[in-house]
């Protein structure tokens, strides 16, 4: 399955407000590895970025006033990411600037591109509710070193969410159980890490013989059916 984790920077919270995107970081992951096919663009706006804003990418106007427009991306935007299963960390912001922007340009909605939505919020509030689930607090929980993360941007935040998606998922392709212990006023709880892959051998018809011979002998031993031959066991 192909796979893009994706995240967007922005002058201001609301497109209705006129905010516009002015950065698209995607990553794409195949079978759940990372390809190294990835899609990065900065945005000219065309508009200065709101202060909260400001603050929380640095990317100023001066910055991305040689950057292209929207328009002259979204053909190669559109082609990246057909067909796609896209993975965002709160999915309702960047799909409704996304669309935002899909309509100015009276083109279909992003989402009628791609091939559904995986919301890791969603998913970090179902595993670890009541807990701070931002980028910071799920890279903290999972050990995956964000320290590089000095402001907000769209590609290497795309990149710290594809390695805490693969952590939250990783029991998908693996039978491990996993065992973490988290000192909590209440005591030791619990929560998952995942093992290694377990590697099944199948006896051979030797052995097969030799474990009906043993168990065998055990039911001589106890003059019954050993605990071994419990079909509920």
């Amino acid at each position: 399955m192909r796979q893009i984790v994706l995240d967007t920077e922005t002058t201001g919270i609301n497109p209705k407000q006129g905010n516009r995107i002015i950065e698209i970081g995607c990553v794409e992951l195949f079978e759940r590895k990372l390809t190294g096919n990835n899609f990065h663009r900065y945005i000219n706006p065309e508009r200065d970025s709101e202060e909260g804003a400001l603050a929380v990418h640095g990317l100023t106007t001066e910055f991305l006033r040689d950057k292209p427009r929207f328009h002259e991306v979204v053909e190669e935007l559109r082609e990246y990411i057909q067909g796609a299963e896209v993975i965002i960390h709160n999915a309702p912001f960047d799909l409704g600037f996304l669309n935002h922007e899909f309509n100015l340009l009276k083109l279909p909605p992003f989402d009628s591109h791609i091939n559904g939505v995986i919301d890791t919020l969603v998913q970090a509030k179902e595993m670890r509710p009541g807990k701070r689930n931002s980028l910071d607090a799920l890279c903290e929980h999972f050990g995956i070193s964000n320290a590089h993360r000095k402001l907000h941007g769209a590609l290497l935040d795309a990149e710290l969410l594809a390695d805490v998606y693969l952590a939250m998922t990783r029991g998908q392709n693996s039978l491990g159980m996993d065992i973490v212990i988290e000192e909590s006023g209440s005591g030791i709880a619990m929560a998952e890490i995942a093992l290694a892959d377990v590697i099944v051998l199948r006896a051979s018809e030797t052995e097969e013989a030799e474990h009906i011979a043993l168990l065998d002998g055990l039911d001589k031993a106890v003059k019954g059916t050993c605990v071994w031959r419990n079909p509920s066991l």
